[in-house]
């Protein structure tokens, strides 16, 4: 699908299809937002083709899967970054991968299914955006993706703050196995963050690059705002990340704890037995002579004594804070 979004010279809006592509091309004074949805892939390749994108940023874009970039051409700035679809509680993200190609009167948006940052601007705001230039509109559709992700990882943090608090009451094998899930979900986030910070860098060092005036010094502050906000995705997706590990450490450190005090009780039961089960050995060998053997009172004087070691082995152990 291909829809276009046309700005006259007099500040007009019209929407359509790739009729005003043609309407574009033949007047000077025009901004263009085209947007191409789930498009045949030939096709599509044809028409950025004629619009001057190169062959190589065209191959990236129809990539089924590529890590986020940034790369200049001579006409063109191409931004590829990895948007949302679909989003479940958990940090659970169907993520869309998204392709801008901006030029100085013209921005291209290229994906395979809808784009919730994308339609959100596809409007009369969106409109407003595009008159000022085409890169700041690709900076707030950019922002605006941003922003879907860091509403998810502060919904996040009251689950993160319950997981916690279960912990510390009691912990079981279910809340370690959500917390490693998360820790897995974590990482993966913070690497595609982690390619955004470059990106948002990147567009940084082109506002004072003599090579391209498609970035001025007008835009400064929409990209230091877009730069801000890709920082805190990645703080925040590090902090999380860090506060899993802590719980898993703290889990298991509390297990092994319980199973040392454990051992402790059991090792304490068996060293009062040891000696207790000495003397049963001892008095029930099958020897014909054992001199306490016809002691008239040898049974009780053998429990007494029993009775005395464990008494006392226990006494010791308390003592020694082992029991």
């Amino acid at each position: 699908m291909i829809n276009c979004m046309l700005l006259d010279a007099n500040g007009n809006t019209l929407f359509g299809g790739s009729e005003l592509v043609e309407q574009w091309k033949s007047d000077a004074t025009c901004s263009i937002w085209i947007d191409l949805t789930g498009e045949e892939q030939k096709s599509e390749a044809k028409l950025l083709t004629s619009l001057g994108c190169h062959t190589l940023a065209i191959t990236d874009a129809q990539r089924d899967r590529h890590p986020p970039k940034i790369e200049l051409f001579k006409d063109y700035l191409f931004l590829l970054y990895r948007g949302i679809y679909k989003t479940q509680p958990g940090l659970i993200f169907e993520h869309l991968q998204i392709s801008f190609f901006i030029g100085e009167r013209i921005f291209i948006s290229r994906h395979e299914k809808e784009s919730t940052a994308i339609n959100a601007m596809f409007t009369e705001a969106g409109a407003k955006y595009l008159k000022r230039s085409p890169i700041h509109l690709a900076t707030r559709i950019f922002h605006h993706s941003c922003g879907l992700y860091l509403t998810e990882l502060l919904d996040f943090e009251t689950e993160l703050e319950s997981l916690e608090d279960q912990f510390q009451n009691k912990g079981s094998d279910s809340l370690m196995r959500d917390i490693t899930t998360y820790r897995s979900r974590l990482v993966k986030l913070r690497r595609a963050f982690s390619y955004h910070v470059n990106i948002g860098k990147a567009l940084a060092s082109y506002i004072d690059d003599e090579d391209t005036q498609l970035i001025t010094n007008k835009e400064t502050h929409t990209i230091n705002d877009l730069n801000e906000r890709l920082d805190r995705l990645l703080s925040l997706s590090q902090l999380y990340y860090d506060i899993c590990g802590d719980l898993v450490d703290g889990y298991l450190s509390v297990t092994s704890h319980q199973l040392n005090a454990t051992m402790r009780v059991l090792t304490v039961i068996t060293a009062v037995f040891v000696p207790l089960s000495f003397l049963a050995g001892l008095y029930g060998m099958n020897f014909d002579y054992i001199p306490e053997l016809k002691v008239e009172n040898g049974y009780f004087i053998l429990i007494g004594v029993m009775l005395t070691i464990a008494v006392g082995l226990i006494g010791l152990f308390k003592k020694k804070n082992w029991l």
